[in-house]
């Protein structure tokens, strides 16, 4: 942005201490930081009562502020506007350096960055939505388990669907409407298939891993990749597609990531579904 316009920015920002202002304290992720003039920055964070809401950090790019504000760190943030409409401010001090932590496995940041662009994309600004954030704060928590976080990133995705009126039925087939063997998901309906139920349209649907079923179920390469498929599609047809917008890089990067692994580990090809059709 030009200097003009992050100029007039401040401005307005110095101007509110002259009138009435609004301002709320919460605990907060960092969702999404970018450069605004030479050291300030304008940051996206999740909260659980304020939702994905923006602000102006005076120096939030700079070497001290750099370090703060960084995608997944948890802060103890607090708003300040002279209006509720406006842009405003942050200010905050760090709770938890998450970025930080998962710079030591660069899967493991590739989870949280996905998981955070995710969020930033796809909920909508300054409407509250405490599971989201809750369950985005489980996934950080498991963060230090790789494997664990995969499996928890590709829940908390279904989750996300469902907070945003997008959630997929996995109780009972949609064909035979039995609730066990459960095995694919329509691409178009969102409803699980047994594979039974399935016989002839395998190639037209989404696999549905184990470990979304049954919380006890271990989950490997190919269990990811297909959950990951599974989640990207919806976020990229509903939450996304919705507002015209491609699911994030760094979500396709991760995708991409996973099935490169399951790739290397079975010389199976994974099936491609083909969403033209349902049962």
């Amino acid at each position: 942005m030009s200097g003009c316009g992050a100029a007039k920015v401040r401005q307005c920002i110095e101007q509110s201490g002259r009138f009435s202002k609004v301002e709320w304290e919460a605990p907060a992720i960092v969702l999404d930081v970018s450069p605004f003039g030479e050291s300030d920055a304008l940051a996206v964070v999740l909260t659980e009562a304020h939702g994905r809401h923006r602000g102006l950090v005076r120096g939030g790019s700079g070497r001290r502020g750099g370090a703060v504000w960084q995608q997944g760190n948890i802060l103890a943030v607090r708003w300040l506007a002279r209006l509720a409409d406006q842009l405003g401010a942050f200010t905050a001090e760090l709770a938890h350096p998450t970025a930080a932590l998962a710079l030591e496995d660069p899967l493991r940041l590739a989870v949280l960055v996905a998981a955070c662009a995710v969020a930033a994309g796809a909920l909508p600004e300054r409407e509250p939505h405490p599971r989201a954030f809750h369950a985005l704060m489980r996934l950080i928590a498991r963060l230090p388990d790789t494997e664990a976080a995969l499996t928890e990133l590709v829940r908390w995705e279904v989750a996300l669907l469902a907070e945003l009126g997008y959630g997929l039925d996995l109780s009972r087939c949609a064909v035979t409407g039995a609730a066990e063997g459960l095995a694919f998901v329509s691409p178009k309906s969102g409803r699980a298939v047994t594979a039974k139920g399935a016989e002839g349209w395998e190639h037209r649907l989404l696999r549905l891993p184990p470990f979304l079923l049954n919380p006890e179920a271990p989950a490997q390469a190919a269990d990811w990749r297909d959950g990951l498929k599974l989640t990207g599609h919806f976020l990229a047809r509903d939450a996304f597609g919705s507002h015209h917008q491609p699911l994030p890089a760094a979500r396709i990067s991760l995708y991409d990531r996973i099935a490169a692994l399951a790739a290397a580990n079975s010389p199976t090809p994974p099936h491609s579904a083909n969403p033209s059709r349902e049962p």
